[in-house]
């Protein structure tokens, strides 16, 4: 558990008088910035803003799975204000043969748990999967649950991508949907997951696949291949995984995701899910920047994505989560207005995001071996607050309005800076220690309290 001290560390802390405090008003539902967008909330209804990074290893397999991942990943993260991790886990190292579970890969996913909490960083698992799994040269769905029936499959190692429009690939897809001895793996594998980890105090959810595709048929272009795979396959999916889960957590957040065709700004078929808890999680990905073009702010993209990927969660009254952004080519030209515009775009109506992916070195590295920020990636750590004891009224990068409840502390993070920052309070409000790089404020309920952060003057 996190330890307080009594002072933010490299910080400047100045308080405003107190506002003489009115009636209490009503405390309504949190919404995000966008209108009809439910915010996530934690166990004593704080307000969440979730910040932070994908950590992986995709390399290392068997007693080498998830050695790439360290302690320093957590404490790096953490000490430039991040508060998440999207943690990468395969099915095919957890039950590389059927009905075996590895004791040894369940005991490394704990340990990078412990870390987490150590440095307090809420921690989304990923059952992650990447052109469907190991009978294709990649990782996730095990090759005991892998059918093709005999289609073909050739490999396209500059364009990794297109490996998800293989026949084989396709059909492999269907099978794990349709087999009802696969559906009842997938869910078994479900269930021993979230039994070991749904105590941990560091776990905020899991994500029952990533980027999940399917079958095209004859004639039917990609938006409606899509639309149909997540309303006949993908509902049905989650709805069973979300029984599973729940016959051993009764408690964490579900993550689901739509196809990736969510990034062109299509809007998800998905239905509803039917669980109390559920978090809607897109991922945020242009198909030509993919390839190595520069943002074009003129194309309209960032717009027509936002306005895909809030239909669902406004319709179903969900929260979003994005659980993957970031373009591979950081420094072309336009991408410091990309990571502006989409910064501000996913603050708009989001709970949070988690950007890919935090490792040292190049590629889509955030920071390089050295571990400075690589190019245009530092625009990522910026003031926010992580939890707010209230509803919120007004919420930006560097003020934050509410209404205070009875939730207990509002947290706000502070990402490493030289001058340190000021932090200037309104209302009936005051400081409480908080760990380092963080303001913790506890409030009279019903009040309304304004925090502002600025650069401390040198």
């Amino acid at each position: 558990m996190r330890t307080l001290a009594l002072a933010l560390s490299a910080a400047l802390l100045t308080l405003a008088a107190p506002a003489a405090a009115g009636p209490a008003p009503a405390v309504s539902a949190p919404v995000a910035a966008e209108p009809g967008v439910p915010r996530l909330t934690d166990d004593r209804g704080r307000v969440l803003t979730l910040r932070g990074w994908n950590v992986e290893d995709k390399t290392n397999r068997g007693d080498a799975a998830l050695s790439a991942i360290t302690e320093k990943h957590f404490r790096d993260m953490r000490a430039r204000g991040f508060n998440f991790a999207r943690l990468l886990i395969f099915w095919d190292d957890l039950e590389p043969v059927r009905g075996r579970y590895s004791e040894r890969y369940l005991r490394g996913i704990e340990r990078i748990l412990d870390w987490a909490e150590r440095y307090d960083v809420h921690v989304l698992i990923d059952a992650h999967q990447d052109v469907f799994g190991p009978a294709f040269g990649h990782r996730g769905i095990p090759g005991w649950a892998t059918r093709t029936d005999g289609l073909p499959f050739t490999p396209h190692p500059d364009d990794w991508f297109a490996e998800y429009f293989e026949p084989a690939v396709q059909r492999a897809f269907t099978h794990l949907y349709e087999d009802e001895d696969l559906r009842r793996a997938q869910a078994r594998m479900w269930r021993v997951l979230a039994g070991r980890f749904a105590h941990h105090p560091a776990v905020l959810g899991y994500d029952l696949i990533n980027e999940p595709m399917g079958e095209l048929r004859e004639g039917e272009d990609l938006p409606a291949a899509a639309r149909r795979i997540e309303r006949d396959h993908l509902t049905p999916l989650y709805n069973r995984l979300a029984d599973a889960v729940r016959s051993v957590d009764r408690d964490t957040w579900l993550f689901v995701e739509p196809t990736p065709i969510v990034g062109e700004g299509v809007p998800t078929g998905l239905g509803r899910i039917e669980d109390p808890k559920v978090v809607y999680a897109p991922h945020f990905y242009n198909t030509a920047m993919e390839a190595g073009a520069d943002y074009d702010p003129s194309a309209g993209w960032i717009e027509a994505y936002e306005a895909a990927v809030t239909a669902y969660p406004k319709e179903y009254r969900v929260p979003v989560v994005v659980g993957e952004w970031g373009p591979l080519n950081n420094s072309l030209p336009n991408m410091g207005r990309f990571y502006r515009e989409a910064l501000a775009s996913l603050n708009r109506y989001s709970s949070g995001w988690a950007g890919y992916v935090w490792c040292y070195g190049g590629g889509y590295c955030a920071v390089d071996a050295t571990g400075a920020w690589r190019t245009n990636k530092e625009q990522t750590a910026a003031p926010y607050a992580e939890a707010v004891a209230g509803r919120v009224v007004e919420q930006g990068p560097s003020r934050l309005t509410y209404v205070a409840g009875r939730g207990g502390v509002t947290e706000l993070s502070l990402p490493s800076a030289a001058a340190g920052w000021r932090v200037t309070l309104e209302g009936r409000a005051r400081l409480v220690p908080s760990p380092p790089g963080r303001v913790a404020v506890r409030a009279v309920p019903g009040g309304r309290v304004t925090v502002t952060v600025t650069p401390a003057a040198r």
